[in-house]
Order: structure tokens, then C-alpha cells, then sequence
């Protein structure tokens, strides 16, 4: 018999999936181990998509995507990001993970090196893999706020590091990179010559801080930035993202980057070999899909300011009461997650733990070995759905043993 493919039979489970379908086949139990948000999707964005199939639009679009769309994600990242983003440098992708499998489809070859946070998000590393690339984590410590440091990113370079993956707000920390080390990490990729890819698909939803997208400080076209329409606006189903690709360096930064030996794909030559590499993968995304995400771009951003309101109350609120039990946790200063240290109660792994606290207390939350090595004995709490089922779920959490008193 033909053997499938060695890059596909490594890859490991993700463990988030296998945690709340575990949850799923357990009646009442509360689920806080996956990323839905709770909200009904506006009227406006279902009428968009309902009216598009009324009129019968349902034939291929575009590789790129709708002109409409692409010039919305354009003008949404020129307001949050002060960068000017040409209309035809933005691809509709099927989802942010789309946008993040087409990058990496763009800058690795097989045996190509990506440096991937850890903790970070598994498909960063499952994805690299798909492509016969070598995903090489990099650390976030407790220590340092879970934010990386220059040092250990140098010191895992080799011959063949291409691309540093970045993502702020973080997913599954709820860490936000501050502007300078923004500065500073775009600063070590152009030093040592790599790509950097953006993961911004909580961009939305930071707390007292600016979010800072890398693309801010790239003055020479090595920022590939993805986005989505997912968590922004609560369409996890209709599967539309954006993947912004880099603007060819004009001027001054083109001449410094051609004595530097640093030659940028020209960018209308990277748009055409992007629109071909679309079209071997999916062709194009769902029209109705596509008209209902413009409508949500461009319509009432109502429901982007309530989803902020309700993500941070029940951060705060959860955040008490593991304060209250005793539970170290990461302050989260964006996207709907709160990562909390269950080391006290896992006996050295979280994985197996995560499941009998599930079978006992009937509450599932994400093991922290979902995200890397470093996530051992922590766990995510998802953060977006209801509030009482949050409150509920995390007050079963067990507190730390005290000491006794001497």
C-alpha cells in the first residue's frame, strides 16, 4: 500500500481540539478551551451575505478577492496602523490560518527554518511542517512577561532561518508587545535578513495599550501581516481573513536596501506570483462571504466595541477570582484569553490533567502544552462567551495547598 506523506503522519494532535470535543460529548459541561465568540453576528453583515446569493453572485471571484474588500482591509490597516497599504497588496484568504499557510507557502522551502513562539499558536508550527519546513521555537519566559527577547531569538539563527513568526496580542497569552521591542524585533530581522510574519488577528481587542503591528517599522518589504475577520467580528464560520503583503521598498529605503544586498521582490512581482500561489490552494473565497465581510469592515462597529467591553469585564472578573484562590496568572493586556498557572494542581502534566478536571468537575480549558514546552503545568481560559458560565467554570479551579505555618 502507498504510505501517506512523513509530514503528515508527524503531525501531533492539537490538543485545544481534543479538550473541548472531549467537552462537547459531555453534556453540561462549560466550555472555556476554544475561541468563539459569543455574540449573534449583526443584521447588516447577514443581510449582505443572504442578498449576494439572492441575486445569484456565486461565481469565482478574483483570486485576490473583491475590489470592494480589498480596499476595506486596505483602509482598516492605514487607521489602526498609520501605514498607507495599497488596495493591491491586501489577499483574501480563507481565514487568518489561510493567510498564515499562504505566507509560509510564499517564503519556505523544504528544510527552511521559522523561528515560532513558545508558548505560541500550534498551527505556526503544524503549518510550517505541512511545508516541509523546520519550525524552531523560540522562548517566552515567565520571567520576562512572556514577551521575547532579542538574545535567545540570535542566539537560534542559523544558515537557514528565513522567517520569524510574530504574533501580538498573543494567542494564548493575551501579551502585547510594546512599540519598541516591536521596533526592536523588525530591527533583528532586517540585521540578519529574514521575513517576519505578523499573526494580528486580535488586533482589536488590547487593554490600556496600543497595539503596534510590525509593518509600522518596515521601511525595506519584509512584513507579511495577517488578518481576519473572525475574532474582530465573530464570523469564525464564514472563514475570511486578509493576508497584507509587503510594499516594495521606493526611494531612499531602496537604494539602502540594494547596497545592503538586500533585493526585495519587486511588488507587483510578489502580488503575481501570490495571486498564482491562491490559485493552486483555493482560488478564491466564498463570495457571500466576502460581501457579508465587507459589510462588517465598513458598516456599524458596534459590535467590535461591545465584544471589547465584554472581553475585558470578564477578564477582570475571572482575573478576581483567581486572585482570590491564590492562582498565578498573566495580567492580559489583549485578545480574550487569560493564561493561569495550574503547576500546583497538575502534578507535571497539564495534558492529562486538563481531562480529569473535565471528567470531574465538568469544565474544559486549554492545557498549556497545546502552545509549546513552556505551557507545562499552565492552562488558557477563553475569555469570550458568557459571563456567568466563565465565572462558574473558573471558581472550580483548585487553589494552591497554603503552607503550613511554622
Amino acid at each position: 500500500m502507498p504510505q501517506l506523506a512523513p509530514q503528515v503522519s508527524d503531525l501531533p494532535p492539537n490538543q485545544i481540539r481534543q479538550i473541548t470535543e472531549a467537552a462537547w460529548a459531555q453534556p453540561g459541561s462549560l466550555v472555556l478551551s476554544i475561541g468563539e465568540p459569543g455574540f449573534p453576528v449583526p443584521a447588516h453583515v447577514l443581510d449582505a451575505g443572504i442578498a449576494t446569493l439572492a441575486r445569484d453572485e456565486t461565481n469565482y471571484t478574483p483570486n485576490a478577492g473583491i475590489a470592494p474588500l480589498r480596499a476595506a482591509f486596505a483602509k482598516r490597516f492605514h487607521e489602526l496602523n498609520g501605514v498607507a497599504v495599497d488596495a493591491s497588496a491586501v489577499f483574501v484568504t480563507s481565514g487568518a490560518q489561510q493567510g498564515l499557510h499562504l505566507a509560509m507557502s510564499l517564503l519556505l522551502a523544504p528544510g527552511d527554518e521559522i523561528l515560532v513562539p513558545n508558548p505560541g499558536y500550534p498551527t505556526f508550527a503544524m503549518t510550517s511542517r505541512l511545508l516541509n519546513a523546520v519550525p524552531v521555537p523560540y522562548p517566552l519566559y515567565p520571567e520576562h512577561g512572556f514577551q521575547p527577547q532579542l538574545a535567545d531569538l540570535e542566539a537560534l539563527l542559523t544558515e537557514r532561518t528565513r522567517v520569524l513568526m510574530l504574533n501580538s496580542p498573543s494567542n494564548p497569552l493575551g501579551a502585547v508587545f510594546p512599540a519598541d521591542l516591536t521596533r526592536r524585533l523588525v530591527e533583528l530581522a532586517r540585521k540578519h535578513d529574514l521575513w517576519i510574519i505578523s499573526d494580528e488577528c486580535y488586533e482589536a481587542f488590547t487593554f490600556d495599550v496600543p497595539h503596534t503591528s510590525p509593518a509600522v517599522f518596515d521601511t525595506d518589504g519584509r512584513v507579511f501581516t495577517s488578518f481576519t475577520t473572525s475574532k474582530t467580528y465573530g464570523l469564525t464560520g464564514l472563514r475570511v481573513g486578509a493576508l497584507v503583503i509587503p510594499q516594495a521598498p521606493s526611494g531612499g529605503a531602496a537604494a539602502s536596501a540594494r547596497e545592503s544586498g538586500q533585493d526585495a521582490l519587486p511588488l507587483l512581482d510578489l502580488q503575481a506570483v501570490t495571486a498564482t500561489v491562491v490559485e493552486s490552494t483555493y482560488s478564491c473565497v466564498s463570495t457571500p462571504a466576502q460581501y457579508a465581510a465587507l459589510a462588517a469592515l465598513t458598516g456599524p462597529q458596534d459590535y467590535v466595541s461591545t465584544a471589547r467591553r465584554h472581553y475585558r469585564a470578564n477578564r477582570d472578573a475571572a482575573a478576581a477570582v483567581l486572585r482570590q484562590k491564590g492562582i498565578r496568572y498573566l495580567d492580559a493586556q489583549g485578545a480574550f484569553y487569560l493564561w493561569a498557572d495550574m503547576s500546583h494542581a497538575s502534578g507535571g502534566d497539564i495534558r492529562a490533567w486538563v481531562h480529569r478536571f473535565l471528567a470531574e468537575d465538568g469544565v474544559a480549558v486549554a492545557p498549556g502544552t497545546a502552545f509549546g514546552s513552556i505551557g507545562e503545568g499552565w492552562i488558557r481560559i477563553a475569555l469570550c462567551g458568557d459571563s456567568t458560565e466563565l465565572i462558574a467554570g473558573v471558581s472550580r479551579l483548585p487553589a494552591p495547598v497554603p503552607l503550613p505555618q511554622l
